[in-house]
């Protein structure tokens, strides 16, 4: 096995997005997380600005072309993020059975005074609702309120800093899905033609219509991801997902809006409506969380992430321990062994995880093409399956296959390649002479021996169209490597 096949097969069909922060934000590093498995890179707009993130997305860009693999940028907004105020004492440590008010205003006069940046807030808190401090590590109930204060009780004590989140789980807000400052960014990411945009607290299907419908008017075809981390979500979960793109895990606010022993049933369950609807989820938050300060995984770590790939997942997502930890490439490298490791039993599972019916907005006679390919190739004990695709549906139902053929996708289209990034074990092929049959197979022959993935007398199996039904692949050829 030559050091280019080692290569091909050394990724992981899983996709890992990592987060870019200040541990990764140099050009070279860009580079080697790249090389260590990197698919997608995550622009965290909670932090930062919009020149420094103009920055980063062209050193992505600029590595994507050294070395010639195309490389998705996901834009995260931050959403309508309740938090604290300055708090009188900084840190303050909440004892239990103490007594807090939240005031209006922006200052506080007491210890016992909290404030915050929603305004709202005591309009719509109500006795007996839980609120939640410091990523849910300390918690609060609501005992009574008049127009000016609302009184709480701690019940899980805990250290509070100045502008740390509040969660309040069951508590209906009127906050909009998307602020002020996410609608420059959504802006901002059109112009810069951003690849994927997640929306954070989404409540229900149309917050995900919404991004869509601004994205469209601004000319982008960036893929919606509706982050999952909020009950409202869970409660509307099959609209959203069939509103969205794609789906995140956020398991981070999900388990402090949910019972945190509920995570793992929501996150199956959310991974299982993926599947059937036929859309790419990842999995994010604390995946490697151990990795910020040390070279080595938690056991149970590494069985959190070969557990994601075995439910379904068609990424893992990477925040802190790229964007600040200390061993951002090694813990890139890590990801990808515990990826493929995991991968190893999905050939057993790929059967079961087969959707039953094609998504609505793809052709059915695509889908059934694309099904068919799937039996065909590890029949014929095919080395590759090539898709030619204009909008990157065709590669995205492929990705739900799961079986152990090596998927191509190729397009003309950058923006579409860059988009295939996210899907499970499709490789995005740059260059490719889409339009004519013979210069395409001619291509991918040139790509594939070198690297000997393919052999003579090996077969790969093309997924493409004709004129005859438009805009459905209604062809499949069989190709026998000369």
């Amino acid at each position: 096995m030559n050091e280019n096949r080692e290569q091909f097969y050394s990724r992981a069909r899983t996709k890992i997005v990592a987060t870019v922060g200040p541990a990764c934000r140099s050009a070279e590093m860009l580079r080697a997380l790249i090389r260590a498995g990197v698919s997608v890179f995550r622009l965290n707009t909670a932090h930062g600005t919009s020149d420094v993130r103009l920055n980063v997305l062209m050193d992505i860009r600029k590595a994507s072309d050294e070395l010639n693999y195309p490389i998705g940028v996901l834009l995260d907004l931050a959403g309508p993020k309740i938090r604290l105020g300055e708090l009188f004492e900084d840190p303050c440590e909440f004892k239990r059975g103490a007594k807090f008010a939240f005031i209006r205003g922006d200052k506080s006069a007491s210890a016992s005074e909290l404030t915050s940046n929603y305004a709202p807030l005591i309009e719509e808190l109500k006795p007996g609702d839980l609120v939640m401090l410091a990523d849910g590590t300390v918690s609060m109930t609501v005992l009574s309120k008049d127009k000016d204060r609302a009184i709480c009780e701690v019940a899980q004590e805990g250290l509070v800093r100045s502008r740390q989140g509040i969660n309040l789980p069951g508590t209906k807000l009127s906050v909009p899905s998307l602020t002020d400052e996410d609608i420059a960014n959504v802006a901002w990411g059109a112009e810069n033609h951003v690849d994927f945009v997640s929306l954070s607290f989404v409540r229900a299907a149309a917050d995900v219509l919404k991004l869509k419908r601004m994205l469209r008017e601004r000319g982008s075809t960036a893929m919606v991801i509706a982050k999952i981390e909020k009950r409202e979500a869970l409660y509307d979960l099959e609209e959203i997902v069939d509103a969205a793109d794609g789906v995140m895990v956020a398991r981070g606010d999900l388990g402090v809006e949910t019972d945190i022993a509920e995570t793992p049933v929501a996150q199956k369950r959310i991974i299982d409506v993926c599947r059937r609807l036929q859309k790419p989820v990842i999995v994010a938050t604390q995946m490697l969380d151990s990795m910020h300060h040390n070279r080595r995984p938690t056991r149970a770590e590494v069985s959190d992430v070969a557990n994601a790939v075995l439910d379904g997942s068609d990424a893992c997502m990477l925040s802190g321990e790229t964007a600040i930890g200390d061993y951002p490439r090694e813990t890139v490298e890590t990801m990808n062994k515990i990826l493929l490791s995991a991968e190893t039993m999905l050939k057993a599972k790929s059967q079961q995880q087969q959707p039953e019916h094609a998504p609505a907005d793809i052709h059915p006679v695509t889908a059934a093409v694309v099904f068919g390919s799937s039996r065909i190739a590890e029949r014929l004990n095919a080395k590759l399956i090539v898709v030619a695709t204009r909008s990157s549906g065709t590669a995205r139902i492929r990705s739900k296959q799961r079986d152990s053929v090596p998927t191509i996708g190729v397009s003309d289209s950058a923006e579409v390649l860059r988009r295939m990034s996210l899907f499970w074990g499709v490789t995005p092929l740059p260059g490719a002479p889409v339009h004519e049959g013979p210069a395409l197979r001619k291509f991918i022959e040139a790509w594939a021996r070198p690297r000997n993935i393919v052999s003579p007398g090996d077969r790969i199996v093309f997924i493409t169209g004709t004129n005859f039904y438009p805009l459905a692949h209604n062809l499949m050829v069989i190709h026998e490597v000369g």
